[in-house]
């Protein structure tokens, strides 16, 4: 496995469900409630995004027979993540 296929479609998914799991970790104290509602809103927003662009890349490479598909839905998966948590923990 190359590494930067590695890092492309696990690495770098899985920072971006890090990041929406530290915002949502972090004492309101520190932030305050609203400033931490919107960064973990925007990240989870931007995090669905690229997750729907993900599943139309790997969609459109599973229907034209393309290597590649499954790092593409993997990484689809990785990213829906985020949303998840934030209808969960809203």
């Amino acid at each position: 496995m190359k590494r930067s296929i590695m890092h492309l479609h696990l690495l770098l998914p899985c920072a971006i469900s890090m990041i929406f799991f530290a915002i949502a970790a972090t004492p309101v104290d520190l932030l305050g409630c609203r400033t931490r509602g919107l960064l973990a809103l925007s990240v989870a927003l931007l995090s669905g995004l690229a997750g729907m662009a993900t599943g139309l890349i790997g969609i459109r490479k599973k229907i034209r027979q393309e290597p590649g598909s499954a790092w593409w839905m993997i990484s689809t998966v990785i990213l829906t993540v985020p949303v998840a948590g934030l209808i969960v923990l809203a």
